[in-house]
């Protein structure tokens, strides 16, 4: 793999003395950087006493671990082709009609299903450029970016196509594919149904507004908005994608070592949107407002009414049948959040346990019939 990506980082050499002039304007890092690239910087998340709550480690270890791309179904490279570049086999590595496409649509203010970036782009993004300015946007970050597209796409549409599909975020810390599968469905990627895989391609492009445990409506529809790419990119019938878009999915992690797993997920999302660069570039130690002395409490008083509604002492009243709750005490005067719950139980298939009930929207129903 080092000789051969090696041998490709040398290529530039074709191009003459101006070619060298030019690449090292523009500072390119080299291939060689790839490996590099993939570790994922460690970020511990504490509570307000300082005990730990979760760390991302460094190693793609667990949930995170790569996987070929020979184990990856069709139908989730497929989904992710449709939605991020839908020509990705027949460019070189940037696509300029997308890009003029993409300003195009942006100015006209229309819907903007696919990004000007290939992602060839991308994974150059994630991999090789500092991660303190993933999110700058400047004419020579994009030239670098372009530059490097050609490059790594010198080592064949698969590898690159492996490279993204195990490094991409799906939010909820979920680098990769495999992560995501056992995130979202407490399964292996290979084990994922075609609507399973829809619906993570949907997430890539927002990890944030998509997120199916916070926001499970949206999500959805961007599962549809993605069945309709696959479509029109030929790698679906229309009947296969009206039987993906009506299959239920069932919401589930896989069980790992985590504290407060929705206050912890919640966190993450909070620190994705505002502090990007500094997350991705060396990681944090992250301070919050959890006590999780109250959280164990809050949680143990959470299943105890719950068995208490299910199971009423005998003649008081009728068991309630109620299977999910959720639970958030903040402090009455600074504001900050306590504990949060937002299911009985984050691992817990069968009520969607995963699902964050407590920050999750709600259809307003009876709420406005006495303002219509």
């Amino acid at each position: 793999m080092a000789t051969q990506t090696g041998a490709r980082a040398d290529r530039p050499a074709a191009f003459g003395r101006r070619g060298f002039v030019c690449l090292d304007f523009v500072g390119l890092p080299s291939l060689d950087d790839l490996e590099a690239g993939m570790a994922l910087p460690a970020t511990r998340l504490y509570d307000r006493h300082g005990t730990l709550l979760y760390e991302i480690q460094t190693e793609a270890e667990g949930a995170n671990r790569a996987i070929p791309l020979s184990e990856i179904p069709p139908a989730c490279v497929q989904a992710v082709i449709a939605t991020e570049d839908a020509h990705y086999y027949s460019h070189a590595g940037i696509d300029l009609v997308g890009i003029v496409r993409a300003v195009w649509l942006n100015a006209r203010g229309g819907e903007v299903v696919a990004g000007g970036s290939t992602i060839t782009q991308q994974t150059a993004r994630l991999l090789l450029l500092d991660p303190l300015g993933q999110s700058e946007r400047t004419v020579q970050r994009k030239l670098k970016e372009m530059v490097l597209a050609i490059q790594l796409n010198g080592l064949g549409k698969a590898r690159v196509l492996e490279l993204y599909l195990n490094q991409v975020y799906f939010g909820n810390l979920a680098y990769g594919i495999e992560a995501a599968a056992r995130t979202y469905f407490s399964k292996s990627a290979p084990d994922l149904s075609l609507a399973e895989c829809a619906l993570l391609a949907g997430v890539v492009q927002n990890a944030i507004v998509n997120d199916p445990l916070a926001y499970p409506d949206a999500a959805r529809e961007r599962q549809k908005t993605v069945l309709r790419l696959m479509v029109q990119n030929n790698s679906l019938t229309a009947e296969q994608a009206a039987s993906a878009e009506g299959e239920t999915l069932q919401f589930g992690a896989a069980p790992f070592p985590i504290e407060a797993p929705h206050f912890v997920m919640a966190v993450w999302q909070q620190l994705e949107r505002d502090y990007p660069d500094a997350l991705h570039a060396g990681g944090l130690d992250v301070v919050t407002t959890l006590d999780l002395n109250w959280q164990t409490v809050a949680q143990r008083v959470m299943q105890q009414q719950l068995a208490y509604l299910n199971d009423p002492p005998r003649f008081e009243r009728i068991p309630a049948n109620a299977n999910n709750a959720a639970l958030v005490a903040l402090d009455p005067y600074s504001g900050q959040v306590l504990t949060m719950l937002g299911s009985p139980n984050y691992f817990d298939e069968s009520i969607d346990g995963a699902v964050n009930a407590a920050l999750a929207l709600r259809q307003p129903g009876s709420a406005l019939k006495p303002f219509t």
